[in-house]
């Protein structure tokens, strides 16, 4: 196994080349760790076609994998071979697959999301105020920075969307003047760290070295930052980083709990909700899709699948019996 750290730091440098998040990375990092180790350590470039299918087989058969991750481990491979090893799949990969999930999204009703924000306080409020406002992902909220409110046209700009896409959403207008609050407050934080002689942000790929007083900006800083400063895993420095999507999920499970909602709440139930709402508004369809920055409108349409199921018709004949 001596040669899988120097290629696992192949699959990381590549990567960062090309710009992948910082979680995919991870991401297939540990898909190809799994392979090797599945595969009792040998080097990927004596293995092929086969493996691959014997490694994903046993993801669907026997760890009982959803197919999106089985999806994401066969990327996580083909990354591997085709962008680091430079060596092209002859055969047809032809592993069992693992079964779509057939489950309809949670989604809350308006009251519901009322009375669990009526339960939060302060950044972690705000953010889910924005995820079901804008209708982000919780990774796209918290790393929002200061130049990506537009307020004067209410507008959000998601930069680093799914699959590297950038986008615009809109900036509800019942959260200006909280969130223009919330901005003096994290103001005072960074000039204090500036004080103190920190004040950095991470700056995305060549962006450092191109601005090199872009870190200490007020326009670069985080509209959620951190409570507390870290070190940074690639330079060193000691910065503040965006809240953890762990400090936002435990606020909203416990709204959820204080209000006894009975519902799996994540933060992506709130995306859910905001573009299930707005299909139930009247609002089309394909303008829910660039809003919420779907690639494919076959993906927006689980939300009328949704919407149907919320409006069922037909009565049940033991109500007759009453």
């Amino acid at each position: 196994m001596e040669k899988s750290p120097k290629l696992l730091e192949q699959v990381r440098e590549t990567m960062r080349l090309q710009r992948y998040a910082y979680r995919t990375e991870k991401s297939y990092t540990n898909w190809i760790r799994r392979y090797i180790l599945f595969h009792n350590k040998r080097h990927p470039r004596e293995m092929g076609d086969m493996e691959i299918e014997a490694f994903l087989t046993h993801l669907a058969a026997k760890e009982n994998v959803s197919a999106s991750t089985q999806n994401q481990a066969f990327h996580a491979l083909l990354f591997l071979y085709k962008q680091v090893l430079k060596v092209d799949l002859k055969g047809k990969i032809d592993a069992l697959r693992a079964r779509e999930s057939r489950y309809l999204p949670t989604v809350l009703t308006k009251e519901e999301v009322q009375h669990i924000l009526s339960q939060m306080t302060g950044a972690t409020k705000l953010a889910t105020q924005i995820l079901y406002g804008g209708g982000l992902r919780a990774q796209e909220c918290l790393s929002l920075r200061i130049k990506d409110i537009d307020f004067g046209q209410r507008i959000i700009l998601v930069q680093d969307g799914k699959g590297g896409k950038a986008r615009r959403t809109m900036l509800p207008g019942s959260l200006v003047e909280p969130l223009q609050e919330h901005l003096r407050k994290v103001n005072e934080i960074h000039q204090k760290d500036c004080a103190e002689g920190y004040g950095e942000v991470f700056l995305p790929f060549a962006l450092a070295r191109k601005l090199p007083n872009a870190p200490k900006e007020w326009l670069w800083q985080y509209v959620f930052p951190s409570t507390t400063r870290s070190i940074c895993r690639e330079t060193g420095k000691t910065r503040r980083f965006y809240m953890s999507p762990d400090t936002l999920q435990r606020a909203i499970h416990k709204a959820c709990k204080d209000t006894r909602i009975q519902k799996r709440v994540s933060t992506h139930v709130f995306r859910h909700s905001f573009a299930t709402h707005l299909l139930d508004a009247g609002y089309d369809i394909r303008t829910i899709q660039e809003l919420l920055g779907h690639k494919d409108v076959s993906t927006t349409m689980i939300y009328t699948h949704v919407l149907q199921q919320s409006r069922i018709s037909v009565h049940s004949p033991l109500d007759k019996l009453f």
